[in-house]
């Protein structure tokens, strides 16, 4: 009996430990399965910090761009990825002399490349600022067409436009990228500033000393094509 009692409770132990490694098999098996189900697609194949990418143009800058934030995704499926600037977001632009002529801010902004065509929209919060003007424009969504040089947005976005002339109000925005023709495409409400003759708007941007300069950071520099 004794021999009975202690093959017992041997065996007992023994189906103790293997229920333990089967269990723990098991459990390692279920995460690799949740692994292989991960959507890579979703996921960002590339995140940069502190991104400052710059254009040059017969040497001088045109354009430069920042963000502290992107991420770069990738659909293997359709061909089509995209960079996502969850952070912020801002465009500045020079002109032929090279002044610092126009800046673009939005909260949040996307690149979408899909069979060799582009889109860049800018979403919440978006500022276009043309310095040498003194325009301000205030809306919530602005695409931009960089083959075709233009920003604009749907009739149903509303758009507010502060110049030294006046105010004007309404839905709809098309303008050059440099937002030196900007115009509201319906417009609702609107006043004018009279001035006298010695008014004279001064660009605050380019008025003192040198061009404007991005502060130095350590980041990642990339040339736009």
């Amino acid at each position: 009996m004794r021999g009975h009692a202690y093959r017992k409770i041997r065996m007992t132990a023994l189906v103790a430990v293997a229920v333990a490694i089967a269990t723990n098999v098991v459990s390692c098996s279920d995460k690799i399965d949740e692994g292989e189900i991960i959507d890579i697609n979703k996921v960002p194949r590339q995140v940069i910090r502190n991104m400052y990418a710059i254009q040059s143009n017969n040497g001088g800058l045109a354009m430069r761009l920042e963000a502290d934030l992107m991420e770069r995704f990738q659909n293997d499926s359709t061909d089509e990825s995209y960079e996502l600037f969850p952070e912020g977001f801002s465009v500045y632009a020079y002109n032929e002399e090279g002044l610092l002529e126009t800046h673009i801010y939005s909260d949040i902004a996307r690149h979408t490349t899909l069979k060799n065509e582009e889109q860049w929209v800018a979403i919440g919060n978006v500022v276009v600022e043309n310095y040498i003007k003194g325009q301000r424009l205030l809306t919530d969504t602005l695409y931009w067409n960089r083959e075709e040089g233009k920003i604009y947005n749907n009739d149903n976005c509303l758009v507010e436009m502060f110049s030294p002339e006046g105010y004007m109000k309404g839905y709809g925005l098309e303008s050059d990228e440099m937002a030196r023709n900007a115009s509201i495409m319906v417009p609702f409400d609107s006043y004018a500033i009279i001035r006298d003759s010695l008014f004279h708007y001064v660009d605050t941007a380019n008025f003192i000393g040198p061009l404007l300069r991005p502060k130095p950071i350590e980041s990642l520099k990339l040339s736009l094509e």
